[in-house]
């Protein structure tokens, strides 16, 4: 199978501007046989890099609220007008997308990953469950009913978004459900990022395949142009073994690797029965979904 991460960066505040250039680049990737492709975190919606939105301790300003509005109006509804065109890009061209949103449900922003497959449209949603820093100020936080690992035509896919990564409980909950296709949608483009996906393909004895964005200063408006951040991309695929197979990609474009899941229940070999270190007889975990 022919995996691809795409390796771009937002439209800011323009969501009809970023869906075109999503569909441009699945097109582009179906033509050269990828059945499955990644897209980094926010990316529908942005990831307004050093914006602080007039908010200090205590004190928020009207420039700020203005700010934010404009970025709550730029997010996107799920389900709405992106998922249905996502859903139709996934059918047509055969090809499994997992892409970063800014989801808007009703007054609140969640940082979410979607998951399309050609036989189910939108199959499955996943919400932050910790927002890092900052981000807390955006972004509310994503609970226990979002954090399932799909059977799909390409392998079991599972997400976690950014520095989700870093929780080793959550990491747990995927390898408990058979995860094989790790998708790490992020902002992280620092050599460290890589090495802790190294780290999760190897722990986890699965596929991990990491699309961090590209944004430059031509992606902000020009009255945000020149605080605006950028975001230099890194994006790796990592086998099981915890070789790098693709990447790391420093500049805008796609990654490609053809993915054997043979490589995941081989790559098991020297573990337990139960494929991980799980030691059900001794450690329980529990997930809480209410």
């Amino acid at each position: 199978m022919k995996s691809a991460v795409a390796q771009i960066g937002s439209v800011l505040f323009d969501p009809a501007a970023t869906m075109e250039r999503v569909e441009q680049w699945c097109r582009t990737a179906a033509d050269q046989g990828a059945e499955l492709l990644v897209f980094p975190e926010a990316l529908l919606g942005g990831y307004p890099k050093l914006q602080t939105f007039g908010a200090t301790l205590g004190q928020r300003t009207e420039a700020g609220r203005d700010l934010f509005l404009r970025y709550f109006r730029a997010a996107i509804d799920c389900p709405g007008v992106e998922t249905v065109r996502l859903a139709e890009l996934s059918r047509e061209l055969q090809m499994h997308i997992v892409i970063g949103v800014i989801e808007r449900d009703l007054g609140t922003l969640y940082c979410s990953s979607l998951l399309f497959t050609p036989e189910m449209g939108l199959a499955a949603k996943h919400r932050k469950l910790m927002p890092t820093a900052s981000e807390r100020l955006l972004w509310g936080q994503g609970d226990g009913t979002t954090m399932q690992v799909v059977a799909t035509g390409v392998g079991r896919v599972g997400t976690a978004i950014c520095w989700e990564n870093y929780m080793p409980l959550y990491r747990q909950h995927l390898y408990a459900q058979g995860v094989e296709l790790w998708c790490a949608p992020t902002v992280d483009s620092r050599e460290m990022w890589q090495i802790s996906m190294r780290h999760i393909a190897y722990e986890g004895r699965c596929f991990v395949l990491s699309a961090c964005h590209w944004l430059t200063k031509d992606d902000w408006p020009e009255d945000l142009r020149e605080e605006g951040g950028t975001i230099d991309g890194g994006s790796v695929i990592i086998a099981p073994t915890g070789e790098v197979i693709a990447g790391p990609l420093k500049r805008e474009g796609l990654l490609f690797a053809e993915i054997d899941l043979d490589q995941v229940p081989r790559g098991k070999f020297d573990l337990d029965v139960a494929g991980h270190y799980s030691r059900p007889d001794v450690f329980d975990l529990q997930v809480r979904t209410r």
